[in-house]
């Protein structure tokens, strides 16, 4: 499809290059903090833990801030931090350093993904802008697979200087992405009046917004599932071989690149945002038995039920993402949404923290009741979603 919104222009070639960046670090990353900066694998997870508490802090800070002065001057600093950070990484030698720069580099990413809903909460609205949203995914998925591909290189040489430039090479991506961006100085920005803004309601007392910013937090734990529970699950718990994982993980990717932007075309109100939730939940479930029963088998019985997984858990992915996007952006108050998309992503940031721990202490170490102990947390989101979107009206109403 053509893309005719300057706006929506900019972000995909932000998106393109900013998410080329995320798989580089994603292949380099914990090597590079292990072999060149010499720090534990322990020390790495705890620090970059302590990193995403800062994103948590940051994602409802950044809110407010795009309120306040707009959010396409907060996402381009943002941005320009986050990649400042990850040019810095290259001098940390200590811990200290280390767990300043990590902060700063989480806190960054977390206000940019906040800025970037609200400047899709201004700028577009009704189901154009889910498909747009949609779309800013698909280019993530696909750019991330890309910068993995080149981390390769440095995997292969294997040294502390390839380590190194990888990093530096994420860093410039990530500053060339706010390039587009500054092409929409000319158009009318988002800014608003401190006035303006007094007369919305304040986000945290919004019980109905706050709730489903909290089921979403648990539903977002999903996507720790795949990146952390199903490989783990797969290597230690089933006869599947190893290499398992990276088929698993890139049929997740090109599943999504196929149908997240159809699955946004079923979402049109709350109403419906509500049913598509709930029914991903089912889906997450029917996921959770599934990884389960891999358990039980051969090696080929194993890899064809963890392939039967991973179509239900990337069906429940993308329907939970459009349902949740819906919600975020059509039950905002539009006289300060920035500061409800604020709450928005602070919940998506706690289940994206919270997720390692839980799926680690429920699938990994109790196995079948873990997995149905899982499940149920996941269908009770669902539930309590479609409940509270069943009794919510629309965002209109604000207006």
């Amino acid at each position: 499809m053509t893309i005719t919104s300057p706006i929506e222009r900019a972000l995909t070639w932000s998106t393109v290059t900013g998410s080329t960046a995320k798989g580089v670090l994603f292949g380099v990353s914990a090597l590079y903090f292990t072999t060149v900066v010499g720090l534990s694998p322990g020390t790495v997870g705890a620090g970059l833990t302590l990193a995403g508490v800062t994103g948590i802090a940051a994602a409802f800070g950044a809110g407010h801030l795009c309120d306040r002065f707009g959010a396409h001057r907060v996402l381009i600093m943002a941005i320009a931090g986050h990649g400042a950070a990850l040019a810095v990484y290259c001098f940390a030698r200590t811990l200290i350093a280390f767990l300043i720069v990590a902060c700063l580099a989480a806190g960054t990413q977390a206000a940019q993904r906040t800025a970037q809903a609200t400047l899709l909460a201004r700028h577009f609205t009704g189901p154009g802008r889910l498909e747009t949203r949609a779309r800013l995914r698909v280019a993530t998925n696909v750019f991330v697979g890309a910068g993995s591909a080149l981390a390769a290189g440095a995997l292969a040489v294997g040294t502390a200087t390839a380590y190194t430039t990888a990093m530096l090479v994420a860093a410039v991506l990530v500053l060339s992405s706010t390039v587009p961006l500054r092409a929409l100085r000319g158009l009318r920005h988002d800014d608003e009046p401190v006035a303006a803004q007094a007369a919305g309601r304040p986000p945290l007392r919004d019980r109905r917004y706050v709730a489903v910013a909290g089921l979403n937090a648990v539903i977002t734990m999903q996507f720790g599932l795949l990146t952390v529970g199903m490989p783990l699950w797969v290597t230690a718990h089933t006869n599947a071989p190893a290499p398992t994982v990276a088929l698993l993980l890139v049929l997740n990717t090109i599943l999504v690149t196929l149908f997240q932007v159809r699955a946004a075309r079923l979402v049109r109100d709350v109403p419906t945002a509500g049913r598509v939730v709930f029914r991903a939940a089912l889906l997450l479930v029917l996921a959770c038995l599934l990884y389960a029963a891999a358990a039980q088998g051969g090696a080929a019985i194993a890899v064809g039920v963890l392939v039967l997984a991973v179509l239900a858990h990337t069906a429940g992915e993308v329907l939970s993402e459009a349902g949740g996007w819906e919600l975020a952006f059509e039950l905002a108050d539009p006289r300060n949404v920035g500061a409800y998309q604020g709450v928005s992503q602070t919940g998506f940031a706690i289940g994206t923290a919270l997720a390692p721990a839980v799926v680690t202490s429920t699938v990994i170490s109790h196995g079948t009741s873990g997995w149905l102990l899982l499940g149920v947390v996941f269908l009770s989101a669902g539930t309590g979603t479609y409940a509270v979107a069943s009794r919510s009206p629309v965002s209109s109403q604000h207006r």
